[in-house]
């Protein structure tokens, strides 16, 4: 019989988080001379701010090691908890962006510029992994077209509407993370606190849906919660390759890593009910996106003029005079902040 979650919330985060922060350090401190050794260095973008320039050479695609590391993390949560097909699927998503994230800088790499796939090809290819997991999630799941609605803690039924809905969040949440990933430590120091929030948060949610809603309608049980650990796989592996990733980055996850974080967060999110949570814990990817859609518009609609002096966000801060070091800190705090605001709320709700 596997682990009680509920009565031992705390070993069972640990666990996976353990492991997988193990994992992730020994596969990155194994992983950096080899991909020295193989050339597989980050090609830097033209038009990137000119400190960056001093990155050349540093060697990318340690997305690897994450994703070495969320499996281990992975087999220790179904080694506790059973193999569950829902935690499967998250795995298998998570898996299926590294592998789109790793072609597209194996590409980078053998063209030695900063492009892969085309930026269209790139994007169908997510829809369709995406599109994959939706069908599985609304054709299989218990009441799989509802949602709920957070602090509301309300449900509503999108229908096959569903589909849509999920295929673009995990798509959105995807290509913020890859565009949130230009700083040295920025994307898996965020992933990683929004990663060791969200079983707290899956737990809260799962406890105020059971006291105001029915759970039983909106397909809740405590499967769910066994789900919510995939987050500390995924943050112990943040943090296993953070060690190496900090300023000065040693490697980067290139798309091979910042991808599959996107897949997997996004998917466990929406395996766990807790997707509307994203935009509040994830408000530093949605600014990033948003900053960059923002920049493309005002340059298309307005003749030329920019909004910020360079998109993504973190570059306008840096272009301002801030330092990687500030920038990272800053977004990272404002996430502990969110996260801990959303918890906060939650308990005061119960």
């Amino acid at each position: 019989m596997g682990m009680s979650i509920e009565s031992n919330l705390a070993l069972a985060i640990i666990l996976p988080f353990g492991v997988a922060f193990a994992v992730t350090a020994i596969a990155t401190a194994l992983l950096i001379p080899a991909l020295v050794r193989f050339k597989n260095t980050q090609p830097i973008y033209e038009d990137a701010p000119e400190q960056h320039q001093k990155k050349r050479g540093t060697p990318t695609m340690g997305g690897i090691a994450l994703v070495f590391g969320i499996v281990a993390g992975t087999v220790c949560i179904m080694a506790m908890q059973g193999i569950q097909a829902d935690l499967m699927i998250c795995l298998s998503v998570t898996l299926a962006f590294a592998l789109l994230g790793f072609v597209d800088d194996y590409q980078k790499i053998a063209n030695k510029r900063n492009m892969g796939f085309r930026a269209r090809h790139k994007l169908l290819l997510q829809v369709l992994i995406a599109l994959i997991m939706a069908l599985y999630f609304v054709l299989t799941t218990e009441n799989g077209t509802t949602i709920i609605i957070p602090f509301a803690w309300k449900n509503a039924d999108l229908g096959y509407g569903m589909i849509v809905y999920i295929v673009f969040i995990t798509v959105a949440m995807v290509n913020a993370v890859n565009l949130t990933d230009g700083l040295d430590g920025l994307a898996s120091s965020v992933s990683a606190t929004i990663a060791l929030f969200y079983p707290v948060f899956v737990f809260l949610s799962f406890q105020l849906t059971v006291m105001k809603m029915d759970a039983s309608m909106v397909g809740i049980d405590r499967r769910d919660l066994a789900d919510a650990l995939f987050f500390a796989a995924v943050g112990g592996a943040c943090l296993g390759f953070l060690i190496f990733n900090r300023h000065p980055a040693k490697i980067f996850m290139g798309d091979t890593g910042s991808l599959a974080l996107g897949g997997g967060l996004a998917t466990a999110a929406i395996f766990t009910r807790t997707e509307l949570l994203l935009p509040i814990a994830g408000a530093i990817f949605v600014m990033e996106a948003l900053s960059d859609i923002l920049q493309v518009g005002s340059y298309k609609l307005r003749h030329g003029k920019r909004i910020f002096r360079m998109a993504p966000l973190h570059h306008h801060f840096e272009l301002g005079g801030w330092s990687e070091v500030k920038v990272v800190g800053v977004f990272a705090a404002v996430t502990i902040l969110l996260c801990g605001g959303a918890s906060v709320a939650m308990l005061a709700q119960m």
